[in-house]
């Protein structure tokens, strides 16, 4: 499990090396064309330079979806250009948001909303943020592979499928305004670093200092047996553990 934050105002270098230092994997960020709150390509380099990972969401405004098929298709075209743009490697996701509480009646035009922006984004895993009662239809009705929940509207309940769970708003950290959330694996984050070393190979060199681990029962020993797994993880963009 990870710990990380969505916030709406773009980092600074130097907020994001805090956040880095105060134990968070990644950051949520706006992934939209313009305006205040969205992430730049430069913004992108100095959050992955900081050693954080990035999810893209995407939002313009909360009820959005309630537009169905059109709107997803526009907002996914308009999400992928800017994905590219911005140095989004593909193989990643990029959520949609469906932030206010939808009905049963409206659940419909939200399904229709998510599988258009999926049907349409080619190369990048779709992904959708909203309520337990959202995540759950959506991924009943198989319209994306990625669930970001919040804790809003959602009366307590957690869905099983959720990569990531929103569970505090509004709070400050480091100066900025930022929700909290815990992920669980599979979220499909980011960041423009390049890799040398695949996640394959980083993982079976990892076993191999894994059996040392095990072999040892020298605490310095393996603290460094850790440290070099968690470098390979490093270099071939897993989070750390």
């Amino acid at each position: 499990m990870a710990k990380g934050f969505d916030c709406a105002t773009p980092l600074t270098a130097a907020a994001a090396k805090a956040f880095y230092a105060d134990g968070y994997e990644f950051v949520a960020r706006y992934l939209v064309p313009s305006g205040w709150k969205m992430l730049s390509k430069a913004e992108a380099e100095l959050i992955s330079k900081a050693g954080l990972q990035i999810v893209s969401v995407y939002e313009t405004t909360a009820d959005r979806a309630l537009g169905g098929r059109a709107a997803g298709l526009s907002d996914g075209i308009t999400a992928m250009q800017t994905a590219r743009s911005i140095g989004q490697p593909e193989g990643s996701t990029i959520y949609f948001a469906v932030d206010f509480d939808a009905t049963a009646a409206q659940m419909p035009a939200v399904i229709d909303y998510i599988r258009a922006a999926s049907e349409i984004t080619p190369g990048y895993n779709t992904g959708v943020y909203g309520s337990y009662s959202v995540v759950e239809a959506v991924s009943q009705a198989g319209a994306c592979s990625r669930f970001w929940q919040t804790y809003a509207w959602s009366q307590g309940k957690q869905s099983s499928v959720m990569n990531i769970y929103q569970y505090q708003n509004d709070i400050t950290v480091n100066g900025i305004g930022i929700d909290l959330n815990r992920s669980f694996g599979n979220e499909g984050w980011w960041n423009t670093l390049e890799y040398m070393l695949s996640p394959e190979d980083a993982n079976k060199m990892i076993a191999f200092l894994g059996a040392g681990y095990m072999a040892t029962e020298y605490a310095d020993a393996r603290a460094e047996f850790h440290r070099l797994a968690n470098e390979l993880r490093k270099a071939s963009g897993q989070p750390e553990t």
